[in-house]
């Protein structure tokens, strides 16, 4: 590598286990968090152990006790605690568990009485000592962008009142705004925490369980097999592998760190420069959030949002997501034709049969949890069978697995751990949408942003997609989702836009960020591995994965792309899609089948033509196929020979 070229930093995997837990924190740790999930599977099953049925809101202030008080000592407070747990993380675990369980015990004192509105002095101030731990469980789990977004709009209520124009809205006291935080339902256990509670869980823990089996190995070996000896091979191992496990983890750069450490030095060893093997282990995994079953938290949340079941969403997002991963596909194929790349020998190539022989249960965990998301519409119970089926699994097979009781005990922590990170953040993100909705102003919010656009759905658009980005950059996928699902979405509904539509369109855009510079995250952890330039790396993601920023335009434009309105539509929409996609890939490639290498001049208008073919309307569609058909026409006749 050049010296003049910086090499990326080291980037940690966000799911692994914190090295904080060792020791008493290690088994504190496992307590904590198998106290959170059985409480769980009572309350999803609806079990009754022990004649043991906790109101709602009780269960809710439960989940925030124990994994509250789990996140306290998994995540250090500064940098140079993260490999010992001080004393008074201990006492702000404990606090965080005492104070949640109490709520739980008089929750239904709460509900009958008003708490949210006559709640005693003293309690409220123990919701205060609640909401300052809340807040650093958000510092610690967050970006700091995020924390003060919490702390801001948490106190938004105290000074409402003095706000300009829509910004205005109802004001209250500092401790009655801690009573409707705390207390009332639309707050730290508002709609997040309650889809985190109800439903997510299960799946953290399931991504959690997959990986501990082995799930992330069998999926990168099962890809290899298939095309690991095709030209480009590594390329379309990355892909295929990293959208197979990175649809059941939702997380773009664990994905990276975990599939990535494989992919990209085969991508290297095979001819793909760094940057660009980078790029494309990058970009698979952030499509992975957003692929069905799984898609990450954001999108659980989005159907409770929408009141729809969540099937609904998995399949709307369904086609998009099959989109951009042929697209990347399609690039990193003409990359290696115009090459000359080949792939893996064969000798390193595992066998197919043996291969599904050897991990067969985790092809079947996929398909089982589609069937009983879909079929049975089991959203809350699927994953716990899934991964019920997993562990069993596993126990038979220990003598080739190693699975064992300290591997359980492990597991239960690192599910823990997982799960406490969203909860820790969702308590935070709901003093926000807590502060909006009781002063009102996030209806507001949506409806001057209408007014100013007047009418323009570009530019409402237009400003969707910057503060998207912009929010992502600083916040998770599902913070910035449910806080643009708040104040935007219900903006571009308004304008007539369909709703599935625009709220995908806020989701996309917030993912956008993880492969797009200055931010990167999934780039820069890609980097990091392919020992390439953050930057150039960056730029190379944003140019390979730039349909994640079209897809949301198209969709929200038309809604057939998301299997929404009649079947000649959709088919028309689909073929025309796929069209767009092979002359951009043709254009930012350089190469267009059976023609050859492709010159600056004739990739001008095949990229013209492939945009202008994904503007919904019939006149563009012509026009923009007879731009890119005269491009590659012209380029054939000054260039007569036929690429072998």
């Amino acid at each position: 590598m050049s010296s003049t070229v910086a090499a990326a930093p080291a980037i940690e995997d966000p799911e692994a286990r914190s090295s904080r837990l060792t020791g008493a924190a290690f088994w504190a740790a496992f307590v904590l968090s198998s106290a959170g999930l059985l409480l769980t599977i009572n309350q999803v099953f609806n079990l009754g152990v022990g004649g043991f049925r906790p109101i709602s809101t009780a269960y809710y202030y439960l989940i925030i006790g124990c994994f509250g008080a789990f996140a306290f000592l998994a995540f250090p407070a500064i940098k140079r605690q993260k490999t010992h747990v001080p004393w008074f993380d201990w006492v702000l675990a404990a606090a965080t568990l005492g104070i949640s369980v109490w709520l739980a015990t008089v929750s239904l004192t709460i509900q009958l009485a008003g708490w949210n509105a006559t709640a005693p002095d003293w309690a409220a101030w123990l919701g205060v000592a609640l909401i300052v731990m809340i807040l650093d469980g958000v510092r610690r789990t967050g970006e700091n962008v995020l924390f003060f977004a919490c702390l801001i709009f948490g106190a938004f209520p105290i000074f409402a009142g003095e706000m300009p124009g829509f910004l205005w809205g109802v004001e209250f006291s500092p401790l009655d705004t801690v009573r409707e935080h705390v207390f009332g339902t639309e707050s730290i256990i508002g709609i997040p925490m309650q889809v985190v509670a109800d439903t997510l869980i299960g799946f953290l823990v399931f991504g959690v369980v997959l990986s501990a089996t082995g799930g992330a190995a069998f999926f990168m070996d099962f890809a290899l097999a298939l095309m690991g000896t095709s030209r480009g091979g590594p390329a379309k191992v990355a892909v295929v592998s990293s959208a197979t496990f990175g649809m059941l983890s939702g997380s773009p750069t664990s994905n990276v760190l975990t599939t990535g450490t494989l992919t990209i030095p085969t991508m290297k060893r095979c001819g793909y420069s760094a940057h660009y093997a980078g790029a494309v282990e990058a970009c698979s995994s952030t499509g992975g959030a957003l692929m069905p079953p799984v898609m990450g938290a954001a999108a659980f949340i989005m159907a409770t949002f929408l009141n729809v079941p969540y099937a609904e969403v998995m399949l709307a997002a369904l086609l998009p997501s099959v989109l951009f991963y042929a697209a990347l596909f399609l690039q990193t194929d003409l990359y290696a034709v115009r090459k000359g790349l080949r792939g893996v020998p064969k000798s390193e190539v595992p066998p197919l049969g043996p291969t599904l022989a050897s991990g067969w249960y985790f092809i079947g965990a996929i398909v089982g949890l589609t069937v009983l998301l879909l079929a049975f519409r089991m959203e809350a119970q699927a994953p716990f069978w899934v991964c019920l089926f997993l562990l069993v699994v596993a126990v038979l097979r220990r003598k080739t697995t190693g699975f064992n009781l300290m591997s359980f005990c492990r597991l239960v922590v690192d599910g823990g751990q997982a799960v406490a990170q969203i909860v820790a953040l969702i308590a935070g993100i709901g003093l926000i949408i807590g502060a909006l909705s009781v002063t009102g102003v996030a209806n507001s919010f949506s409806r001057e942003l209408v007014q100013y656009a007047a009418g323009n759905i570009g530019l409402l658009l237009f400003f969707g997609a910057i503060t998207s980005f912009i929010l992502g950059m600083g916040m998770t996928a599902s913070a910035c989702y449910i806080f643009l699902a708040i104040v935007l979405a219900p903006a571009l509904v308004q304008a007539g836009l369909d709703p599935m539509a625009s709220h995908l369109y806020v989701l996309y855009w917030g993912i956008v960020s993880f492969i797009t510079p200055p931010v990167a995250l999934a780039a820069i952890a890609a980097a990091s591995i392919a020992k390439s330039s953050p930057m150039k790396t960056g730029l190379m993601s944003l140019r390979i994965g730039c349909l994640l920023m079209l897809l949301p335009v198209l969709f929200v434009l038309q809604p057939a792309l998301i299997l929404r309105g009649d079947l000649p539509l959709i088919l028309q929409s689909v073929a025309t899609a796929g069209v767009a996609i092979f002359m951009l890939a043709s254009a930012f490639e350089g190469y267009v089948y059976g023609v050859g290498a492709t010159p600056i001049w004739a990739r001008i208008p095949i990229l013209v033509g492939g945009l202008l073919l994904l503007i919904p309307e019939g006149m563009t569609d012509l026009l923009g196929l007879g731009i890119a058909l005269a491009g590659i026409l012209a380029m054939w006749l000054a260039r007569p020979r036929v690429a072998a």
